[in-house]
């Protein structure tokens, strides 16, 4: 594996996402739409195709359709497959409302491929390291994050929302080795154990690295101890708001890799996942150049 700016490590998924509906159906109905889109998708995946559109050197290690790993590598991601011959890549079917969205997803591959992950990064190299997965296991991944941090390496993870990590008491110990911790607000009330974001808040200020903490419309906030920075969200056309959050994640940390100030790490995420919304799908919005980063002429969020 060549030496890499941003190394992604997770799950991937065909997206099958069925868009413009009015509302979302109820049990033993059908709702029809003429908007309909078939992509990949994925944390690992969108983080980093919208990285490497911002000129970030990045790869990806997870389970791999043919045609997914084709597509990345033709958005520049140096690509490791984990899904050997005649194993079914994962889908997820997205029912997507302007502002809503359900799911339901076939593991496939996913069901096997953490014992995989685990030995493929063992030797990898990069800049900063990027997790988008539920562990099943907390602890087997400690060392992992201890051992990139020893060879200079920042990490971070993306745990989405799984209320089953609550029941590893491993977990806030993983949380605590990461550099940065992504979260919504509602995984940030979940994962404190709070009721309400303001108690969460509380707990994770006392978080020894960066959390980061994404509010959709009304933008993200990075919160570390003494600091508690906010930028408000870029207003856009919304079209579909599956992997904004991942795109956000994988414009933020393309912000972060060119050593740019919080600020304005936020303001490039923000950016990010509001242009991912203006299409179908997590990738086909993605800005398709580095004038988003800061400290590029021309910042505009054109594509």
């Amino acid at each position: 594996m060549p030496r890499l700016d941003l190394l992604t490590v997770g799950e991937a998924f065909e997206d099958l996402i069925f868009v413009g509906l009015e509302r979302l159906p109820r049990p033993g109905e059908e709702v029809k739409t003429s908007q309909f889109v078939q992509t990949i998708g994925g944390g690992a995946v969108i983080s980093a195709v919208a990285a490497a559109r911002l000129g970030v050197r990045c790869g990806i290690v997870s389970g791999l359709s043919t045609p997914a790993a084709a597509r990345l590598r033709h958005e520049g991601v140096h690509v490791t497959n984990l899904r050997r011959a005649g194993e079914p890549h994962a889908v997820t079917a997205a029912l997507s409302t302007r502002f809503n969205r359900s799911f339901v997803t076939f593991n496939g591959i996913n069901d096997a491929l953490e014992p995989r992950l685990l030995a493929a990064i063992e030797g990898a190299t990069a800049r900063h390291v990027h997790f988008a997965l539920c562990p099943r296991s907390c602890a087997r991944w400690e060392p992992v994050v201890e051992r990139f941090r020893a060879a200079g390496a920042t990490t971070s993870w993306d745990f989405g929302w799984n209320e089953r990590l609550l029941q590893d008491r491993r977990f806030p110990h993983l949380v605590n080795r990461l550099d940065y911790v992504f979260l919504n607000e509602q995984e940030a009330v979940l994962y404190a154990r709070r009721l309400t974001l303001q108690a969460a808040l509380d707990v994770w200020r006392a978080h020894p690295h960066v959390v980061v903490l994404k509010l959709g419309a009304r933008g993200s906030r990075w919160i570390a101890r003494g600091t508690d920075l906010r930028v408000p969200a870029v207003r856009v056309k919304t079209v579909d708001t599956t992997g904004a959050g991942d795109a956000f994640n994988g414009g933020f940390l393309a912000a972060m890799l060119a050593g740019a100030p919080p600020k304005a790490c936020l303001k490039t995420g923000n950016a990010v996942g509001a242009l991912s919304t203006t299409a179908p799908g997590g990738i086909e919005g993605l800005p398709r150049n580095g004038r988003l980063l800061p400290g590029r002429a021309g910042r505009r969020e054109a594509r």
